[in-house]
């Protein structure tokens, strides 16, 4: 069982897996690092401990951001959006934030739609 706030827990909308989305954000910069998913004790986890942890659905578990690479998550400030189904994590981030070694998950050249161009 977590250690979630019970008040909290009950605000939660989770998906059919028991998860929510994580948006995690440089403090610094409001640049978008990663996308990942929490549980109650993840979440619970992040608020306690201040560092980045999740859940990986690939492998089943928590995992702490920067438990293997060293690349920590310090979390200054964790919000929960309009419909409660998301939360936002605000980290000062040390060494690259995504697996393949870029700074953000979103580094790369796939673009859908360039910032220039019209909508």
């Amino acid at each position: 069982m977590s250690g979630l706030d019970p008040e909290l827990a009950r605000r939660l909308k989770r998906n059919a897996d028991g998860l929510v989305c994580a948006v995690v954000v440089e403090h610094s910069t409001s640049q978008v690092l990663m996308v990942a998913w929490m549980d109650d004790e993840a979440l619970h986890r992040t608020l306690t401990t201040r560092r980045g942890t999740y859940f990986s659905r690939s492998r089943g578990k928590l995992w702490t951001k920067g438990e293997t690479s060293g690349h920590v998550q310090h979390v200054r400030e964790v919000r929960l959006d309009c419909d409660s189904d998301t939360v936002l994590v605000r980290v000062d981030q040390t060494g690259p934030a995504c697996h393949t070694g870029t700074h953000t998950c979103f580094d790369g050249a796939d673009r859908l739609l360039l910032a220039d161009e019209p909508a």
